[in-house]
């Protein structure tokens, strides 16, 4: 995936929060305060029925497949692209969440404002949750990352979860440190930094740092400080703010059930570091109130047709470095929650990496919630409308699909109507540039190969794509301490002179690599045993715990019919020594 720039578009000062769709995410410190603006309790009572969809990434921003997301009653699973997408929920209307589970990442939960008619649009980034290091839990000790992060647990202050009784084994640490400067900020941080304060009412937060923190026991159980202890939790105040950090600051922790930051404690600066103690972990963020009003738009192109997934800037006007963003929806929809009593600079970009301005409005906040109705943008330099049709191996059309648009490696989704036919705006950063369209028919469960095609400003109409194949006849599936996790574009190679090599992707372009397995062919026959040689599942090899895993070969045809199998077995995986229980099958075509 491209990495974020900052210096390409916005000033690698501080990210603030502003709308991550229908909410914006808060990333630098504001000078301003309250203002005098009353605040109120959150209504986390009232529910409206709400849409939402996105994409979800890994730490390499590499698409994450069969990711669980929660979306008030509804749990769906990504799809190859990372793609996730419900429809009509009911959720709570201020405080709707989107909630992310992936193995070996820290659970992830987007928040935002339902708005009646409208949907909401993300694009998250996971977390990896590594263990960083690990104490005694009769001694405690300190734990302290590269980069200043530190965690001291007390000596016999830590208990296990679920029973909360005394635990003095080894303890797990798992933490990692949100960089309050960094270009990724709302696309990994928790919630919306919207806050409940000590009195129960409702702030806009502006972070100086954030930190998640997990503890696990020798047997993989989830520990917590004990009710009567307290730990110290250090996080580093980077360079380019330290100045401007105040001598004290308000800790808040993530509350998962209520979508929300809560107010708890406070830290105190020592050098370019925050000092405070915490009860328990989870995220911590060390954060400046202020008041709030919300601000919404739709923004479209001179055709009046909605602009979606457009990055939305808010900034302080004087002060380029304090700003907030966030996607337009489907219908181009932006809303969310912006500093009171401000001067603002509203402004539209293609995409993170792209300097290309589409549009700028000066803005005044008050006390007052703003809707500044339609923006029509009309520099169309890095608008591009496409259209287009999807048809099968009968030349009939696709009813059921999508198409997926790629620039780089930043997905656009435009559903197929029951004609088969497409047509939307895509945003592209330089115009005359490849992208890469490729259609899927969700009946078959087809794919068709990737059309590659120069996109121009303007209308762009593409020529039918086919979707056409057998569908599904080669397969790995394979699931990891019950995780399923289902491939089908894979790969035959020579692993050794006696072995083959299935190599197997997440994406068609097979450009974005699952995992591999390594098959010993001596001997091999349909109802043979073979030895598995070798498997990865993610970034690293695999270690069998206890060799050898034998397969099961129930398919083993002549060259150009297919090879399956199945195993299970124990295994870890470097360098954290995770340890995990796969099972697989498999199904692919011998071409030698």
């Amino acid at each position: 995936m491209n990495k974020f720039y900052p210096s390409k578009i916005f000033p690698a000062l501080l990210i603030l929060t502003l709308f991550l769709i229908a909410v914006f995410i808060a990333c630098k410190k504001s000078d301003s305060n309250n203002n005098g603006i009353p605040a109120s309790p959150p209504d986390l009572v009232t529910k409206i029925s709400s849409s939402v969809s996105g994409f979800i990434t890994d730490e390499n921003d590499q698409p994450v497949l069969n990711a669980s997301v929660q979306f008030g009653s509804a749990v769906i699973t990504t799809d190859k692209y990372g793609y996730f997408e419900a429809k009509n929920i009911d959720v709570i209307k201020d405080a709707a969440t989107v909630t992310v589970n992936r193995t070996g990442y820290f659970k992830t939960v987007k928040t935002y404002i339902a708005t009646a008619g409208k949907s909401a649009f993300f694009r998250i980034k996971l977390i990896p949750k590594t263990i960083t290091g690990t104490v005694s839990g009769n001694a405690g000790g300190t734990v302290t990352l590269s980069n200043g992060l530190s965690i001291t647990l007390p000596a016999n202050g830590i208990v296990t979860a679920a029973t909360n009784a005394g635990y003095t084994g080894t303890v797990n640490i798992a933490a990692y440190w949100i960089n309050p400067a960094t270009i990724d900020l709302p696309q990994i941080m928790p919630g919306d930094l919207r806050g409940i304060n000590t009195a129960g009412n409702v702030q806009l937060l502006t972070t100086y740092g954030m930190a998640a923190v997990e503890l696990t026991g020798s047997g993989g159980e989830l520990l917590q400080v004990a009710a009567n202890k307290k730990a110290t939790l250090v996080v580093p105040i980077p360079t380019a703010i330290a100045s401007t950090a105040p001598a004290s600051i308000p800790l808040w922790y993530f509350d998962e059930a209520k979508g929300l930051w809560k107010q708890e404690g406070a830290a105190t600066k020592t050098g370019n570091n925050y000092t405070g103690e915490v009860t328990h972990f989870s995220f911590w963020n060390y954060d400046i109130p202020q008041s709030l009003v919300q601000l919404n738009a739709t923004i479209v192109n001179n055709s009046n047709q909605p602009i979606p997934n457009a990055v939305v800037k808010i900034s302080v006007v004087g002060n380029g470095a304090n700003y907030r963003y966030g996607y337009t929806d489907v219908s181009g929809y932006v809303s969310g929650p912006v500093p009171a009593n401000t001067a603002l600079l509203f402004e539209v970009f293609s995409s993170f990496n792209c300097s290309t301005l589409l549009y700028t409005q000066n803005i005044s906040a008050t006390n007052a919630n703003i809707s500044l109705g339609t923006v029509t943008v009309t520099n169309g330099a890095n608008l591009a409308t496409i259209t287009g049709n999807v048809v099968n191996c009968s030349n009939a059309a696709v009813t059921n699909g999508y198409l997926m648009f790629a620039e780089g490696n930043q997905y656009t989704r435009l559903n197929l109507d029951n004609t088969g036919n497409y047509s939307g705006v895509v945003l592209v950063c330089n115009t005359g540039n490849s992208a890469t369209l490729i259609a899927e028919d969700l009946t078959s469960q087809m794919t068709s190969s990737p059309v590659v095609r120069n996109i121009g400003p303007g209308n762009n109409s593409m020529p039918p794509i086919q979707v056409c194949g057998t569908a599904q006849q080669e397969f790995v599936n394979i699931a990891k301490n019950g995780i399923p996790q289902a491939y089908h574009y894979l790969l035959l190679t020579q692993g050794t002179p006696t072995s083959y090599g299935i190599i197997f992707f997440a994406d068609p372009t097979r450009t974005i690599p699952g995992g591999h397995l390594q098959v010993s062919q001596t001997g091999i026959a349909m109802g043979s045993t073979q030895i598995l040689e070798s498997i990865s599942a993610g970034s690293s090899n695999m270690v069998i715990s206890n060799p050898p895993v034998n397969i099961s070969i129930t398919e083993y045809g002549a060259v150009g019919q297919y090879m399956a199998g199945n195993f299970s077995g124990n295994f870890t995986q470097p360098p954290s020594n995770t340890s995990y229980a796969i099972t697989c099958s498999f199904r692919i075509k011998r071409t030698f």
